[in-house]
């Protein structure tokens, strides 16, 4: 390698190693928001996160995510319809959930659910409290929008995998902006009332939900972090 190759090189090692930290960043800082604030994001700040989560990459290129986004009044219908719906109505999906959560996969749901209830005061046993708090998911946590996440029913699990993607870009491109959000399946559980409030068609089905806007610092629900695995603890290398 000469010299103006070796320079180059060593240049490129520099952007990668800052555009890698900038991104670490940003996955250190976005977290589940469970407290937010009631001012809107503005429209074009929405629109340049949408943009830039376009570019998730999918199964064939087929770019399966369809959203419904509320702003303002749309958002405080949605919220008093779903609260109304779900007190009498039985949870109702379009895609199966988990089956059950069993070992380390069990052990992480109950430490993130330990974290929620401590941070808020809800004694372990006080179902009541836990009732509440869980009702909390269908008042968006009180963000002023939500988008609604559907995939084509004919592409099946890619079309799932491929949303599941765009909703991982779509929150850490939010985060990079100061945009807080929350991925919710629970708002799934209600697909009957999610596809008549907003006329979604029966071949598009929905995969979850994205509370967003702007983080209540002080809400003590946001004031934890999850853990994390290591990664040999999910890899399994194989050399040889």
């Amino acid at each position: 390698m000469n010299a103006c190759d070796s320079t180059l090189a060593e240049g490129a090692a520099l952007e990668g190693e800052r555009e890698f930290q900038a991104l670490d960043r940003v996955l250190a800082i976005r977290h589940s928001c469970r407290g937010f604030r009631p001012e809107p994001v503005p429209r074009p700040l929405i629109e340049r996160i949408l943009r830039a989560a376009q570019r998730t990459p999918s199964w064939c290129n087929a770019q399966p995510w369809h959203l419904v986004i509320t702003s303002g009044e749309a958002t405080e219908r949605f919220r008093r319809g779903l609260m109304e719906h779900v007190a009498t109505a039985a949870p109702r999906s379009d895609f199966p959930f988990p089956r059950e959560y069993r070992g380390v996969y069990l052990k992480r749901r109950r430490e993130c659910g330990f974290q929620l209830y401590d941070s808020v005061g809800i004694a372990r046993g006080d179902r009541e409290a836990s009732g509440r708090q869980a009702r909390e998911n269908f008042r968006l946590f009180g963000a002023p929008h939500v988008a609604i996440v559907t995939t084509d029913e004919a592409l099946g699990v890619y079309g799932v995998l491929d949303c599941g993607a765009y909703v991982s870009t779509f929150m850490l491109i939010a985060a990079s902006l100061g945009v807080a959000s929350i991925a919710q399946a629970s708002i799934a559980s209600q697909a009957s009332f999610v596809r008549a409030h907003f006329s979604i068609p029966e071949d598009r089905k929905i995969v979850c939900a994205v509370a967003f806007g702007y983080g209540d610092g002080g809400h003590p629900a946001n004031a934890f972090r999850t853990s994390r695995a290591e990664p040999d603890e999910v890899v399994a290398w194989y050399e040889r």
